[in-house]
């Protein structure tokens, strides 16, 4: 099986009060944590990712990345699976497992996209946080897939809009008309980012342009 690009959601809530607090007790530095991943549970995409596979992977992740203060991610969404260092908007300090989940300490950088992160956390808009990674899936049944032994761990990236890849496209427990009300919500919030992102970078994709 070849390996596929595999990006998968996780809500990550942090409020604006947290954010102050954190400026004023790391001296300015915007420092939050929360839960980055979850293993053995399927996720939006009917993805699951086996404990043992994850375990591997974070252990990696925190031995190598992690401890050389390099491990980065970006702000939206990437579709590559190298960190693009003009796009740094984060860095993981620390990871560690709590039950199925794992958890992350992460700094907001005092990068272009690092500041366009922290203002939006500070004006309390949702963001939610996306695992990305290489790796081939198996069938389980008919809406589960098992992430297979092969995967790697790149990166965890702060997102707005799941539903830029496909299963991110329909929030739990939501009916149909809320659905089209979420996703609308989540499309503004991801143009005013890539508007941003844009005047910073010269670089500017239009909606449903193919790269």
């Amino acid at each position: 099986m070849s390996k596929q690009l595999l990006i998968d959601y996780t809500p990550f809530n942090i409020s604006p009060q947290m954010i102050m607090e954190s400026e004023q007790q790391n001296n300015g530095r915007v420092i939050v944590t929360g839960v980055l991943q979850r293993a053995g549970a399927k996720n939006q995409n009917g993805r699951v990712y086996p404990k043992d596979i994850l375990m591997r992977e974070v252990t990696e992740y925190k031995k190598i990345q992690v401890s050389e203060r390099r491990a980065l991610g970006e702000l939206d969404h990437p579709e590559s699976s190298v960190v693009n260092l003009s796009n740094a908007s984060h860095n993981v300090l620390d990871v560690w497992w709590k039950g199925d989940d794992v958890v992350g300490k992460v700094e907001v950088l005092s990068t272009p996209a690092g500041n366009i992160l922290k203002e939006l956390l500070k004006s309390g808009i949702k963001l939610g946080i996306s695992s990305r990674g290489l790796g081939s899936v198996k069938q389980v049944n008919e809406d589960t897939v098992a992430v297979q032994d092969d995967f790697e761990l790149v990166c965890w990236d702060f997102v707005s809009n799941p539903s830029t890849h496909g299963a991110f496209m329909r929030p739990m427990n939501e009916s149909v008309s809320s659905k089209k009300v979420k996703l609308n919500k989540y499309y503004k919030v991801n143009n005013i980012i890539n508007e941003m992102l844009c005047d910073l970078t010269c670089k500017c994709s239009l909606p449903g342009d193919t790269k």
